[in-house]
């Protein structure tokens, strides 16, 4: 077998040949379009990995706002709660008070009532004391209701200031109440009793007034002298309705 070094130095010139054309106009641009391709994609991988940081960075964002919200939320809640329950305090301590109050007014009131019937029983009993008083008096006997109160009467004038003494007269007759008509015995020493305690005689008018019960009233311009049972009766009546 013989070897043709000539064909084989062309076949290896023609590979040669065939592989600088390949490399020069099929290789290059091949690798350029690889690598163009490369670069777009590895451009969109960036951009891709930036879209998802920012949709990270945005769900960390919106996940931070939720979190505020959910905190602002339970932080309103919380605040509600308390106002409400401090709401809650004040009303029942208001309510309390109010309570209170009703019921301190209610005491107040039932002791007020309270006070006032005792009062008016004890207005009512004395007033019943005083006409059971009246009724008994009122049956002594005749004789006894002025002759008895003539001394006392003008123990009475004589007690008062000299100068009411002095004008007792000076304007005419000294008015006298009795509660029954006086004898002329009685009325002379009515006018023998009022010389000795002023030392001098005066005038009377006498009148009957028997409301007076029994007893004697003078009654001048400037003094008024009572000594008979209607002004003990009405003294008894002023003490007994006193309420202190």
């Amino acid at each position: 077998m013989s070897f043709d070094w000539w064909t084989l130095g062309l076949q290896t010139v023609n590979v040669l040949i065939l592989l600088w054309i390949l490399s020069h106009f099929l290789f290059r641009p091949v690798s350029e379009i690889i690598e163009k391709r490369q670069a777009e994609a590895t451009g969109e991988l960036s951009h891709a990995r930036a879209a998802r940081a920012e949709a990270e960075a945005a769900l960390t964002e919106a996940q931070a706002r939720d979190e505020a919200v959910a905190a602002r939320r339970a932080e309103v809640l919380s605040g509600a709660q308390a106002e409400a329950e401090h709401a809650k305090v004040q009303m029942l301590d208001e309510a309390r008070r109010e309570i209170a109050k009703l019921r301190t007014e209610g005491q107040a009131e039932a002791q007020r009532r309270r006070a006032e019937a005792e009062r008016a029983l004890q207005d009512e009993a004395a007033e019943l004391a005083v006409d059971i008083s009246e009724r008994l008096l009122r049956r002594l006997p005749e004789t006894t209701r002025t002759a008895g109160f003539i001394d006392g009467l003008a123990q009475a004038v004589a007690e008062l200031p000299g100068q009411t003494r002095e004008g007792l007269g000076a304007e005419g007759p000294v008015p006298v109440r009795a509660a029954q008509a006086l004898s002329p015995e009685e009325a002379g020493l009515l006018k023998s009793r009022l010389a000795e305690v002023l030392g001098r005689e005066i005038e009377i008018a006498l009148t009957t007034d028997p409301s007076l019960i029994a007893g004697l009233e003078l009654d001048a311009p400037h003094a008024v002298v009572r000594n008979h049972f209607r002004a003990d009766l009405d003294r008894i009546r002023q003490e007994l309705l006193r309420h202190d």
